[in-house]
Formats: C-alpha cells, structure tokens, sequence
C-alpha cells in the first residue's frame, strides 16, 4: 500500500479523497492555486504544494506542474479526483514515465471511453445499446444543420470532450442548430481544449441513470447498482438518487451486465461510470462513459457500503477486488443534494462572494434507534470565499434512510438546517424541491425543472402547515425577545407589569394571529380563530438562541429547522421551500400596520442588467440598433459557461455602458433601452 499520495484536484472532492486516506494511514499532499491558497483542502492534508495563478490552465491543469509536485513531496501515486486532469490520457502515461502510480483507469481505456465519439463506437462493438446519431466529428455548422435535419429533430450537439453539463446543447428546430453548435465548440474549447462536437437524436422526456463499475488489474468487474440523476438544470446534475424509483430488478440487472460488458470490452480497471439515457417505458441506451468518480459517488457508497475511494486506492495499489456482485444487495435509499454558488431565483445563474456564514447539519450515521444518515461532503468553510475560477460547488447533502419517502424528508430536514450567507444559492429550490408532489412521486426527467418552473423559479407560498410553522416560530422568537428585555439589569419588578402574550405575524399572503405562553418545559402556541376564541395548540421545545440563524427544535414532537434572519419587526424565514419576510406586530399594532403606504420599486425596465458576476466575451449590438425581442445582446461567461444574454422587448439600444474583457459584478448596467 501506499505511504504517500497526491490528489491533483480542490475544493470538495480533495477533501473527500483525504478522508479516505487518512483512514487508511496515508499520507496525503495538497496541490493549489494562488487562489486556493487558504482553502479547505490545503488546511486537511499532511503537506501542500503551490502550483501557480488562479486560472485552471496555468495551474490544476499543467501536468508538469502535477508531476513535479510529486517528485518534490516523495508522493508514490495521484488521485485526480473529477474534472481537471481526472479523464485526460496523456496525465497517467506522464505519471508513468515518472514512475508515479495513477490512481484511476489505465491510458488506454480512457482513450476508448474518454472520448465520445469513440466511446459510442466502442459501445456498438461490445452490444451496448446506443442513441441513434452521426458518431463523428461535425466540420462545421452547415455540416451540422444537415445531420441534424438526417437525425430528425430535435437533437443534441454536444462536445467529444465535454462533461459537467459544459459544451452541450439542444436544437429543437433548424434555425437553433447554428448558434448551439457555436457556443457548444466554443465552451468545450474553452474548457477542455478540445472544440470537437458530434450530433446525437435528443430522446423526449428522457431520464438519466447511470450504472456505477469497479474493476481491478486482474480482470475482476462488478457494478454497484445505478444511479437516477434525472434533475439537472443547464444540463448539468443538481440532485441524485440511489437506486432508480424507474427501474425494475430485471431491468437493473440488464444495464448493469452491459456496464460491465463494456468496461470488460476496454480492459477497464478503476472506478468509472456507465451513462444511459433511458424513456419512461425502461428502455435504455448508452450515453458515455465517465472515466473517473463521479460527484455524485456517495448515494451508492450509502446503499452498497463501499467506500469507493478506498476501492480505487486498493486497486491501483494492485490489490484484487474484495468484493463479488453477489455481495452488493441494495440497502435503503440514499438522496443527494448539490448546493450550488447560484441564483436559483435567475435561472440559477453562477454566484461568488464570501461565505460571511456557513452552518451545514450535524453528520451521523444511521442505526437501530434511529436509522437516518446525514453525509456532508464539502470543501469550504465559513469565512471562505467562492472563486471566479472554479466550480461553484459549495458541498453535496446527503442523506440515507430505509425507504426513498424517509430519505427524502431527512433530505428536507436537513436542507432547512443547511445556512449559507454572503452569496446566492440554491438551497430554496432543493427545500422546494424536495415538497414537489411530482418529485415525491418519482416522475422524473431531464426536463423536469423547465416543465415545473417554465417561467423560472419562484420560492413557495407560506400556505398550509409551512405558514404554520413560520408564525409560530416568529411569535415564538418575538415572546422570547420581550422576556430578555424584561430581565435587563435595572428594571424594578412590578406585580402590576402584564405582557401581551398574543402575536399577529404578516406572511404577506396572510396573517395569523396567535397567543404565546411560556410551560415547564417549553412553549406553547395557541391558533385564534375568526371569532378570537383559541383555536388548535401545538407545544414546541427548543433551545434557540438570538444567535441562532436556525431555530431548531421539536413541534409537537415532530423535529424542524426553520432559517431565519432579522429584520425590522421580523424575521426573513426559510421553510421548506418557503421564503418569505415574517412581521409580528401586537394587536393594535397589527391593526395600523395594514393601512401604512408600500414604497413602490424602482423601474429599471429600460436596463440591461449583467445577471452574474462574469467576464463580457462579446457585446452584439451597437448604439443606435434596433432590436426585437429574443435578439442577442451579450455573451458573458462565469465559472466557464456561456450566458446569452437576449433582449426581452423590441426596442432600440440607446447607451453601452460596458465593453468586451470587462469583468461585471451582478446587477452592473451592461446597457440600455431609449
């Protein structure tokens, strides 16, 4: 086994590796970027070497750099954990020319698969079923209208080199496939460096399983169940589960043979990722095939109990496989979340910033009492900043129960304990999410977020028991309040002193009114009727403090988590997917609070407004031009994703007030409308 090893990789997944290796007594060395300098990773491991400037291309990516460090640091192997150098071929024959162990499947499978255009070749050879397409390279975008118009629409362009959602697009007429396959080449050239792009049939209402391989050097494979990643947005992954509310064990089983027939047909011998993309009637066909762990690993480690880090070390370590297919049962179910640095509120655009606060759940692990797991895997830590650079992956929630219903309310708990401040993210779409009737269903597909939210995302309205639940534990917090200020230091005591124990909180949409009343053991909210007679009581425990941005604690001995941050007279309150400003007045003034004046909003409807931190790669128009709507404005780019920017009105361009290089904070003023 190894003494030392290096994980050519940041942010979470470095941190994860490291774990892993710690357990197992070895040594672990940090690469990092003038970026990275104080990041998380850095801090874990046993050693740290600086690579160079913040771009990826002078540093995460330069293999001389990589093997350098090695050589420095006495490291024997490299974990390149995903994205960087993790599928690059030419990075484990560098490693073994210097005679560095590569931990991760050999040069030549990841030649065959890495590529997807000869993937896709590779998968006919061994009887995998696969997506109609034109598997070659597209010379151009006429070229490109013409095998899209022979697939029959709609249809795919996505990059050869491509992953993370990076380099992909879809054309669902002729007049879409020009401009999907110019942004396509050129973010899988940015990217990847690679700007090589290949046309497949866009199958409707499709789902995304993949199948999770492991093979050792001796010619030993097994699969460990798949994976349903079916919510994505820009067509990358935001949650996971494992297994498939889809599949049937007959159906399992047929992927998983022809994942491993696969892997057995390239000589494949590490962890690695067969992808399907499969229809509602169970039907399935090959995707690609990722040569790396996955982001999303953890959902099958909590179901299978393999720790696939540690697989991965052992076999390059030349260790056979322990384990056998016949002892990877299914477990339970596991839920992952990804929380993004994103805007889920603009279309879940990129955000960076600080992390002025940053609280994650208590992790546990399940058992007989109480069989819930909560994982966090994460790369950041409060006080922190998220980077222009990288991957706006903050940390993956993960929870594990014995049926999918209880993992994912241990989802919903846990996404409501979850605090991040200073940044934008998209922890009010998982809650919401994780309320949907159609996700709790297990009715999926790729396009789930654009059918549910078709005019973009929007936080639920505090209805029901989620409004509920907010006024009471704003009364609550407001009753506690009051009892601080009357024991301040000072104040003479007076049997004559009364204080009003009944709260009206404004939710907006509606009010509420409620008494407050402290017991023995906690407090209790009385819900007053129409008619102010006392309604039903709910009995709440909880050992919240002012400090606390969640108020955690029992309702009626059922646990919740509810977020919360002050402002005038109230709090603004995150629920389950409910965000809304909670003002909790007495009675009376309750009463003048509704005849107050609303301050009307600022109209900036004739702005241009750069949606996301991010560098203007081009500006399309001129002052003076008339533009329709739809037209194209700007193209800016943040954390390497091109963001068409479109005008939403007809109208004629008056100022620029921002020019191509420029680096945008959110909200800046790229133009305007006369």
């Amino acid at each position: 086994m190894f003494k030392r090893i290096l994980i050519a990789n940041r942010g979470e997944i470095a941190c994860r590796v490291i774990k892993t290796a710690r357990r197992m007594g070895i040594e672990t060395v940090a690469v990092y970027s003038e970026a990275d300098r104080d990041a998380l990773h850095v801090e874990m491991a046993d050693t740290a070497v600086l690579i160079g400037p913040p771009p990826a291309a002078e540093s995460y990516l330069v293999i001389d750099k990589i093997v350098q460090a090695c050589k420095d640091t006495g490291a024997e192997a490299v974990h390149p954990g995903y994205g960087f150098l993790s599928e690059r071929e030419a990075f484990p024959a560098a490693l073994a020319k210097a005679g560095i162990v590569f931990i991760g499947p050999n040069p030549v499978a990841i030649s065959a698969m890495g590529d997807k255009i000869e993937s896709k070749k590779a998968a006919a050879r061994a009887n995998v079923s696969t997506v109609p397409g034109f598997i070659g390279v597209i010379e151009g975008e006429q070229h490109a209208i013409k095998i899209a118009e022979e697939i029959g629409f709609p249809v795919m362009i996505k990059a050869s080199a491509g992953g993370g959602g990076k380099g992909m697009r879809i054309a669902f007429e002729k007049s879409e496939v020009a401009e999907g396959f110019q942004r396509a080449s050129s973010e899988a050239k940015s990217s990847f460096g690679d700007d090589r792009v290949f046309i497949e049939k866009f199958i409707v209402d499709p789902r995304h399983i993949e199948i999770q391989v492991m093979a050792d050097k001796h010619g030993n494979v097994v699969y460990l169940h798949e994976r349903e990643c079916s919510i994505q947005r820009r067509n990358q992954k935001v949650v996971e589960e494992a297994p498939s509310p889809l599949l049937d064990p007959a159906t399992r089983e047929k992927m998983g043979m022809q994942a491993v027939a696969l892997a057995q047909a390239v000589g494949y011998d590490s962890a690695g990722t067969v992808e399907f993309v499969a229809g509602q009637d169970r039907s399935f066909y090959f995707l690609e095939m990722n040569t790396r762990l996955q982001v999303e690993h953890p959902v099958t480690e909590l179901i299978t109990g393999v720790d696939l880090v540690e697989q991965m070390i052992r076999v390059a370590a030349g260790e056979k496989l322990a384990i056998k297919q016949s002892d990877l049962p299914i477990d339970g179910w596991s839920v992952e979340s990804r929380i993004y640095a994103e805007d889920p509120f603009r279309n879940f655009l990129p955000s960076i910033g600080r992390l002025v606060r940053y609280r994650t759940p208590v992790e546990r692990a399940g058992d007989r009492v109480d069989p819930i797991t909560v994982r966090v895997d994460t790369g950041v830590y409060e006080g922190g900043e998220i980077s222009l650079y990288y991957d706006p992956l903050i940390a993956k929630l993960i929870t594990h129960a014995p049926t999918r219903k209880m993992a994912i309310e241990a989802q919903a708990r846990a996404l409501d304990q979850l605090y991040v401040e200073g940044i934008r993210h998209n922890v009010p779409f998982l809650a919401a999410l994780m309320q949907h009737p159609r996700w709790i269903e297990g009715q999926l597909s790729t396009g789930f977020i654009p059918e549910e939210w078709p005019n973009g995302f929007h936080a639920l309205p505090p209805d029901g028991r989620s409004g509920q639940v907010i006024a009471a534990v704003a009364a609550i917090i407001d009753f506690q309040l009051a009892e601080r200020r009357k024991h301040i230091s000072g104040q003479m005591p007076s049997p004559h002193v009364t204080h009003e124990r009944r709260r009206v909180v404004d939710l907006g949409m509606v009010r509420i009114e409620l008494e407050v009343e402290r017991e023995r053991n906690g407090i209790s909210v009385h819900f007053i009727e129409e008619d102010g007679n006392r309604g039903p009581k709910w009995f709440t425990e909880s050992s919240w403090k002012p400090s606390d941005p969640v108020w955690q604690g029992l309702i009626d001995d059922e646990p919740v988590a509810v977020q919360l941050r002050p402002i005038l007279n109230g709090y603004a309150f995150a629920y389950h997917g409910v965000e809304v400003k909670a003002f909790v007045y007495m009675p009376w003034e309750a009463t003048a609070a509704q005849i107050m004046p609303a301050k009307p909003e600022a109209d900036s409807g004739k702005k241009v407004l750069c949606p996301m931190p991010g560098l203007v790669l081009s500006l399309e128009v001129e002052a003076g031009q008339e533009v329709k709507t739809g037209e194209t404005l700007a193209i800016v780019e943040a954390m390497k994703m091109e963001n068409v920017i479109r005008a939403e009105r007809d109208g004629v361009i008056s100022k620029i007030l921002a020019q191509k290089g420029d680096s945008l904070p959110v909200d800046a003023v790229i133009m305007e409308f006369a």
